[in-house]
């Protein structure tokens, strides 16, 4: 598994220096660099202007330092990733998609139907709770512990607690 460049809020725009206050509003975005998806911080003036290119973001509040931290991922931004990702084929990728539909399960917006295999790969079917419409989601086969890897690597990265919500 890799590692992204996981940061937490620094209070300041990656693209223009800009102070970020406490309790300022700001967008935090993910950007998918060679590396693998890198978190970044934009203020919101910037991001009105010039709408950088970003992997998929959510719009936030700067919190006190020492404040606990809020989830600030709803399930309608992780639903919008999870589905972001539905055409990745890099394995890394994949396995962080698996993750997120465990998140979903977890929060009741997906729900396991049946397994089917297709060339040799483990395919979950899972529906859309209250909706007839079906996704598939390729099982990595992940152990325990790099599910757990991965869902610490996503929370950060997210800023957000994504497990105990």
């Amino acid at each position: 598994m890799g590692d992204w460049d996981i940061h937490r809020p620094l209070g300041q725009c990656c693209a223009t220096g800009q102070k970020i206050e406490v309790g300022q509003e700001y967008y935090a975005a993910l950007v998918e660099t060679e590396e693998g998806f890198q978190r970044r911080d934009f203020s919101i003036e910037h991001w009105d202007k010039e709408k950088p290119a970003v992997y998929c973001f959510w719009r936030t509040r700067l919190a006190e330092p020492n404040q606990k931290r809020p989830v600030f991922i709803d399930d309608q931004m992780l639903t919008a990733f999870f589905e972001r990702l539905a055409t990745e084929t890099d394995p890394e990728r994949i396995a962080f998609r698996f993750v997120l539909a465990l998140i979903l399960m977890r929060r009741r917006r997906l729900k396991y139907e049946t397994t089917v295999t297709d060339n040799g790969a483990e395919i979950w079917r899972l529906r859309w709770v209250g909706q007839k419409d079906t996704v598939d989601v390729v099982n990595p086969n992940l152990d325990e512990q790099q599910i757990a890897q991965l869902s610490q690597q996503i929370g950060q990265v997210l800023n957000a607690d994504l497990v105990d919500s």
